[in-house]
């Protein structure tokens, strides 16, 4: 049986491959180690796709709302510079508004703390003395414990030796920490500073990229990837839109409710609730907890009602606003909404609950596409919801 120089081809690249696997899975230890090596080089770059394709979202929106009568060679070349200063003074001056609003409150509160401890020593002492006297044994208890020797020798031996460990692991640690924190403002800088470059020429580094995938893939194949990343792309931003979009409701929704119970600090817990509700899911618990400890301070019995009231609205907002908008924003069912937020919150964390939603409805949109083209193909057509609305009408 003879072969075709094609289909030689293809078996040689098909060894050449399964080669490359077995020697991967042999040295997956060195291989992992070989891609986190360059995945840390890669980490300012990385950070900066992910700012570019966060401010990109208020940029288009200004550059198609705002300034769509900008027309001209002066207009469209002064267009994006504006509008990427407005991008990025709209999200300082979010960040600016939360800050502003929380943390001198918080600091207060801390003040107010500190004010009533020497109180609340006073009463813890008070108490232990009256349980001395009420509960004999406990005080006998204590006078045992008294009677005990200690080997003052060896704990001055111990916590020498302690210091003299201690003092090079802290030299060590002071280190670490600085050249970390250094690190990491040379890595944001020069993330900002990418972004900033992809933003001004997104749309010469697009063509770039199609060009390439053009030139090293099938005709076919190079349709198919840059229809999953424009999908990708369409996703992310919609998902990012309705993140923000609902976790303005639910602030808006506690700023309400705390108003009409008059509770302490309505508007600051709101706009606290609101940003970490950017979170999947769970963030909204972030901003109870501090609500709560806030409100605790003034009054306890209030603080419960918080507690009572956030528990009410995270469920209306979990099970039924968040699926909703945050869903229909990317075309995802609410029940593949929960999972994807379950699945990725236990395998990556807060940045698996960010990027499973998107991630999820791209496969989705995909495998839909798959199912209902394979079924027409056998002549199985399954009528859509709106066409049997029709019908019946």
């Amino acid at each position: 049986m003879e072969f075709s120089r094609e289909k030689l081809r293809q078996i040689k690249k098909l060894m050449v491959l399964a080669a490359v696997l077995i020697l991967a899975i042999i040295y997956s230890e060195r291989v992992l180690q070989g891609l986190a090596f360059l995945i840390g080089i890669a980490r300012p770059f990385l950070y900066g796709c992910v700012i570019a394709f966060v401010l990109n979202i208020p940029l288009r929106a200004y550059e198609e709302k705002l300034f769509r009568s900008w027309h001209g060679k002066a207009a469209e070349k002064a267009k994006r510079p504006v509008c990427l200063i407005l991008a990025l003074v709209s999200v300082v001056l979010i960040v600016a508004i939360v800050i502003g609003t929380v943390l001198p409150q918080v600091t207060i509160t801390v003040a107010e703390v500190g004010k009533k401890i020497p109180a609340f020593t006073e009463r813890v002492i008070t108490e232990l003395d009256n349980l001395s006297k009420n509960y004999p044994e406990l005080a006998e208890q204590i006078g045992k414990l008294e009677q005990i020797e200690i080997n003052w020798d060896s704990v001055l031996d111990s916590v020498i030796g302690f210091l003299k460990n201690g003092m090079a692991d802290m030299l060590s640690s002071t280190f670490s920490v600085a050249s970390g924190i250094i690190s990491g403002i040379v890595n944001s800088v020069v993330a900002f500073i990418f972004a900033l470059y992809i933003l001004l020429q997104k749309e010469k580094l697009g063509n770039q990229g199609k060009r390439v995938i053009a030139a090293y893939l099938p005709e076919k194949a190079a349709a198919k990837v840059l229809e999953i990343c424009s999908l990708l792309y369409k996703n992310f931003s919609n998902f990012i839109t309705g993140q923000c979009l609902e976790a303005v409701i639910l602030g808006t929704m506690f700023v309400i409710a705390m108003s009409i119970f008059r509770m302490h600090y309505a508007f600051m817990v709101g706009v606290l609730i609101a940003f970490t509700a950017l979170i999947p899911i769970v963030g909204a618990f972030i901003g109870c907890g501090v609500g709560a400890f806030l409100i605790l301070i003034d009054n306890p019995v209030q603080a419960l009602w918080f507690v009572i009231l956030f528990l009410v609205l995270q469920q209306i907002e979990g099970n039924l606003i968040y699926p909703k908008v945050v869903g229909n924003s990317v075309g995802l069912p609410s029940i593949w909404v929960l999972m994807a937020v379950s699945l990725g919150g236990s395998l990556f964390g807060v940045a698996g609950m960010l990027i499973f939603i998107p991630l999820m409805s791209t496969g989705y949109t995909l495998l839909r596409e798959s199912v209902n083209s394979r079924n027409a193909a056998k002549g199985y057509v399954v009528e859509s919801k709106s066409k049997k609305e029709n019908k019946g009408k």
